[in-house]
């Protein structure tokens, strides 16, 4: 019974490791993924766009189920025609996904544009204490939408591509640091709470005989 308990954690220890090793490996496709996309940027940003709508297909069509179920209600027709455009949106990205990569990389230069304006606005009318990062990023934000803008349609082939296949880099090299870090920590836990040795394992002071012997010395009771 003793011995079942001394193995639980042990196991439990091996079964957490193995898990942070499966999450460290799904970091490994996710980074090499990244770097996949980022030599074939073209490729990665009519993937995302698929992958997008497939996405909007598939919670447009679990939202209009749900909507169907809650007949009934008072948010009946509203889920019903969020679905329904999330659906159609879907279809469409799937069905053109090089003019909604367009559409897409058009929206993204004009948000990166119109904050970039906020930002540099911002940061000379307050001067807070942050004035010159501020200052920075909006400046950058600025720079890149007019990038992005003059060098459009063409830029619609590499912007979200780029944007995606970093974004699946960073997270896979989170993911590889965090199991990695989760393998040593458990491993480190596991060596503390290893259970002691048996008794019988451990060497004894001497033989027994030596032990039980009384110390020499002069007998007392004769003097």
């Amino acid at each position: 019974m003793s011995g079942t308990t001394r193995d639980d954690p042990a196991r439990a220890g091996r079964k957490l490791s193995r898990s942070f090793g499966w999450l460290a490996l799904l970091g490994v496709i996710l980074a090499i993924a990244g770097v996949f996309g980022l030599l074939y940027t073209a490729f990665a940003t009519l993937t995302s766009m698929l992958l997008f709508g497939w996405l909007l297909l598939i919670g447009g069509t679990v939202g209009l189920l749900h909507a169907l179920e809650s007949r009934g209600t008072s948010f009946f027709w509203l889920g019903v025609v969020v679905a329904a455009l999330n659906i159609a949106a879907g279809f469409v990205i799937i069905r053109h996904p090089g003019a909604s990569a367009a559409a897409f990389t058009m929206f993204a230069a004009l948000l990166f544009l119109t904050g970039g304006v906020f930002r540099l606005v911002g940061s000379v009318v307050v001067r807070g204490p942050q004035f010159g990062w501020t200052l920075l990023q909006g400046a950058f934000g600025i720079l890149l939408g007019l990038l992005v803008l003059f060098d459009w349609p063409r830029s619609s082939l590499y912007v979200l591509g780029t944007f995606f296949s970093l974004a699946l880099l960073f997270d896979g090299l989170g993911l590889i640091a965090i199991g990695m870090g989760g393998r040593r920590i458990v491993g480190m836990v596991s060596e503390q709470m290893a259970p002691p040795k048996e008794p019988g394992d451990t060497p004894q002071d001497g033989p027994r005989e030596n032990r039980d012997r009384p110390e020499d010395g002069p007998d007392r009771s004769e003097s």
